[in-house]
């Protein structure tokens, strides 16, 4: 039962209600019929009528920064991290009518401790930095359940097995049937908890053949009845790195990613609709990208979900703080955790970004921040170790599965240093060296993952490069292209950027998702193959 919809809002220290807001968008966007800056505290109330359920639960998609829920004024929920999902069992507060939902959200916009991504702490945006968001900003929603429910499925597949293995959580006998094509592919029943689905075919997953298996999954009550039912999906496909190569089903895999920050011109995090977070992914598929690495942002499942049905490859991204303490490690680490949990089963996705260019670790000692950078790679792991990890993206790795790195150079100086690892490695682009003291170059593959920001000239706001008109900018991307993947060690890029975000004026796209250039001029430049030595 989705609750999006018209709320009461009001900001402040104190609960007030003096205006209405459209959910799931934040105050700051213009979709939310408010567009402003509310503070650091806000408001949320709405009435709603409960279905009769044994169990009635309460999500929330995602609240910046921190949330307290109460129903009938009982307190439901409290949740830090503002990218992540909670929820809270409502069953007993509730009656059948006229229910009263009330939320605070707190986000203290000058705490630079707090994980924010690209949400800028000051009122006007600038730089590298974008309006940042309070409150709701993903789908709210009620499910009623059965009393014995399903509570947790996850699933791990085994491409070379032709399995998936999965764990069931729930009271009961289980029973998983898999199907493609409308034809059962597996099946396994027995007591809920771990099990291994072993399947008849092995058809993986791959951009250019997304094949998914769907999946129902039934818990049977102890009469043997139908409790609780659920309908899921899953794609067989491998991720390694080794030999300096990035492999996909055992096949070395060239990845042409585009960096998306996921802003919207009116939703700002919040995508105007479903169709809207498809068609990113479909408009950067027609530019030749196979992927894209998710920029200081946690997308909303969604996206998530069009990647693994179209085959769009995907880098999951944590959102830095900007300041370091100790409660700003515990915090992101924390949220981190929750992210990986939430997304893992994913096929879409095939590495795991846990900071980015030392963002709120850049003016502390070297020794601490590789500490915490390697403490980040082994949580990672920890939670999925089926998927290789980038310590830092660009700069100042400490343990990392992929060496990334980020050259804004113009396209003669980018053909020239990528011939060779020492040349590669040398760390004039950035100015920074590629790896912490104590830690080095251990033959992962490199990619170039922050490249390009071309911008043509006088057409405002601010790019990394600068171009006169679209034929220049169409050549001066062919020579970047072809200085990467020319000969040597480059085994995939992360071109800068899919849209124009406010003030950045440096996308393939305007901020509206209209191309600057024929989508076909840059698709057969992006899809160049790779020369090796």
């Amino acid at each position: 039962m989705n609750l999006n919809g018209e709320w009461e809002f009001g900001a402040g220290p104190a609960p007030t209600f003096d205006r209405s807001i459209l959910v799931p968008f934040c105050p700051e966007s213009t979709l939310s019929g408010l567009g402003e800056l509310p503070g650091d505290a806000v408001w949320y109330r709405r009435r709603f009528d409960a279905p009769q359920a044994e169990s009635l639960v309460l999500h929330f998609g995602a609240v910046d920064y921190r949330a307290t829920v109460w129903v009938n004024d009982v307190e439901v929920a409290r949740h830090e991290g503002g990218h992540v999902p909670f929820s809270a069992d409502i069953t007993g507060v509730v009656s059948g009518r006229d229910n009263v939902l009330v939320v605070r959200a707190e986000d203290p916009l000058h705490d630079l401790t707090i994980p924010r991504g690209k949400q800028y702490w000051k009122e006007i945006p600038e730089g590298i930095f974008y309006t940042p968001t309070t409150g709701i900003w993903q789908t709210v929603w009620l499910e009623p359940l059965p009393g014995c429910h399903i509570r947790r499925l996850r699933l791990t597949p085994d491409l070379e097995g032709g399995a998936v293995d999965f764990e069931i959580e729930g009271d009961g006998e289980a029973e998983l049937v898999a199907t493609l094509g409308g034809e059962i592919a597996g099946r396994w029943s027995g007591f809920a908890g771990r099990g291994r689905l072993q399947l008849e075919h092995a058809m993986p997953w791959h951009p250019e053949s997304p094949v998914l298996y769907e999946l129902e999954a039934t818990l049977r009550s102890q009469d043997g009845k139908t409790a609780d039912l659920v309908h899921s999906y899953f794609g067989l496909r491998k991720v390694e790195t080794r030999d300096g190569r990035f492999w996909l089903n055992g096949t070395p895999f060239v990845q042409r990613l585009v960096l998306d920050q996921g802003y919207f011109p009116d939703g700002l995090l919040t995508a105007p609709s479903d169709q809207a977070l498809r068609q990113d992914i479909e408009l950067a598929q027609s530019l030749g990208f196979n992927g894209a690495r998710k920029h200081q942002k946690a997308e909303d499942p969604r996206w998530l979900y069009w990647a693994d049905r179209l085959g769009f490859l995907v880098w999951s991204e944590m959102p830095s703080f900007h300041e370091h303490t100790a409660e700003a490690e515990r915090r992101l680490a924390a949220e981190w955790s929750e992210i990986v949990r939430r997304d893992r089963d994913h096929p879409s996705i095939v590495a795991w970004v846990a900071a980015n260019e030392s963002f709120g670790l850049g003016s502390i000692d070297p020794a601490l921040r590789s500490k915490f950078l390697v403490r980040l790679y082994k949580l990672t792991h920890d939670l999925d170790g089926t998927r290789p990890v980038v310590s830092n993206d660009g700069w100042e790795h400490a343990l990392t599965d992929l060496c990334t790195i980020h050259d804004y150079s113009e396209p003669s100086e980018l053909a020239g240093r990528y011939r060779s690892v020492p040349s590669a490695l040398d760390g004039s682009a950035s100015g920074h060296p590629p790896y912490d003291p104590g830690y080095g170059y251990r033959g992962e593959p490199i990619l170039v993952t922050e490249f390009g920001g071309l911008r043509v000239a006088d057409s405002g706001g601010w790019g990394w490069l600068e171009v006169r008109d679209a034929n220049e900018f169409v050549d001066s991307y062919r020579r970047l292209i072809e200085g990467l993947l020319d000969p040597g060690p480059i085994q995939g890029f992360c071109y800068t950027q899919l849209t124009d975000v406010q003030q950045e004026q440096n996308g393939l796209l305007t901020a509206e998702r209209v191309p600057k250039v024929d989508p076909e001029r840059i698709r057969s430049l992006t899809e160049t193959p790779k020369r090796v030595l």
